[in-house]
């Protein structure tokens, strides 16, 4: 049979992402590199089998929401564990990498995050390596293909020549760099809550809002950022043979900003708790300033009441019922509470 390099090589646009002709229902993306360069895209998913008789082959093909039958095509043709199967076509599945007999099965999560409405969005991606394909499998058809697809055309000279390895790179360094801009977003977010908690009009219910809703996000960032440190070090295994040293280095650079992203996602959960502990703690003091005014006033009422009450006896004392005893009053009353609120001005209670 003729192999693809003897075929001229298909260009499309990344837009298209090399839409292939597919019997399954799902829309498929394919490629194929042989000896480390790119030879054909967008061929058709029954010549894969084909291809993969190349021993210098290496398959990419990318499945948009399959289900259980559309992933049937390939389970026998790349000896795809049932459990993996089982994995791709549910939802929600944790962060990991399953390792069975000839092949790897990757579950991760692209994020996006928008400082409008403080949503958190996860994008769920599978994918299974083998020594000679990676098979992708986008559980959410918003998932872009072009900044992978990028990420390889624009690769060093001969970098592909790493086979799998250099693919599976391309996709886990996209995910952790979607991981990183959240982060960062997520981190500026936190800033403008400090700098709202400070502020002249203090702390309102919108701020606590807010603060909720960051650390309602962070949750879901922290359980699918985390689970990347044991995925990027299991790969990072010399026995999985999947790395050779040249893919190396690239790889301990996607497991350092793995680390980076881990560490400060933790961070930015202690400043949130801290942030909800100090608006406790503000308006704890705010109370506390308020009900001292209060009792201040209070005090300077109560001794006022006090002169009233004495002038306003029936009974006959001096001044009773004269312009002096009038005026004693006033005196006393004026004179008492300029003197309470001087006091206490001077000790900060009003």
């Amino acid at each position: 049979m003729t192999l693809e390099q003897d075929r001229p090589l298909k260009r499309v646009s990344q837009a298209e992402s090399a839409c292939a002709p597919s019997p399954t229902s799902c829309r498929a993306h394919t490629r194929l590199y042989q000896s480390g360069k790119l030879v054909a895209e967008g061929f058709p998913v029954s010549e894969i089998s084909d291809h993969l008789a190349n021993p210098a082959s290496v398959i990419w093909l990318d499945l948009e929401d399959p289900d259980k039958g559309d992933l049937g095509v390939i389970t026998e043709e790349l000896g795809l564990h049932p459990l993996a199967v089982d994995d791709a076509v549910n939802d929600r599945q944790r962060p990991k990498l399953d390792t069975y007999e000839d092949h790897l099965f990757l579950n991760c999560y692209l994020t996006s995050y928008d400082a409008a409405s403080g949503d958190l969005t996860t994008r769920e991606v599978g994918a299974f390596v083998t020594t000679q394909a990676l098979v992708t499998v986008r559980k959410d058809p918003q998932i872009e293909l072009a900044p992978m697809l990028t990420m390889w055309d624009t690769a060093r000279p001969g970098a592909a020549a790493s086979g799998v390895g250099f693919l599976l790179h391309g996709l886990i360094d996209h995910v952790v760099d979607t991981h990183f801009t959240v982060v960062q977003d997520l981190d500026d977010a936190v800033e403008d809550l400090e700098e709202e908690l400070f502020g002249e009009q203090g702390a309102g219910d919108a701020l606590q809002r807010q603060t909720f809703a960051l650390r309602k996000s962070l949750v879901q960032l922290r359980r699918v950022v985390l689970p990347m440190r044991e995925v990027v070090n299991t790969l990072l295994r010399r026995d999985l043979g999947l790395i050779d040293e040249a893919m190396g280095p690239y790889y301990q650079d996607v497991y350092d900003h793995v680390l980076r992203a881990a560490e400060w996602t933790e961070s930015l959960r202690d400043m949130i708790g801290s942030v909800l502990e100090t608006n406790a703690t503000l308006q704890g003091n705010r109370l506390n300033v308020t009900v001292r005014k209060l009792t201040a006033y209070a005090a300077i009422l109560a001794v006022t009441t006090a002169i009233t009450g004495f002038y306003g006896q029936n009974v006959p004392y001096p001044g009773s019922q004269e312009t002096a005893g009038f005026i004693t009053s006033a005196l006393l009353l004026a004179g008492a509470v300029i003197g309470l609120f001087v006091f206490f001005k001077k000790k900060h209670y009003l």
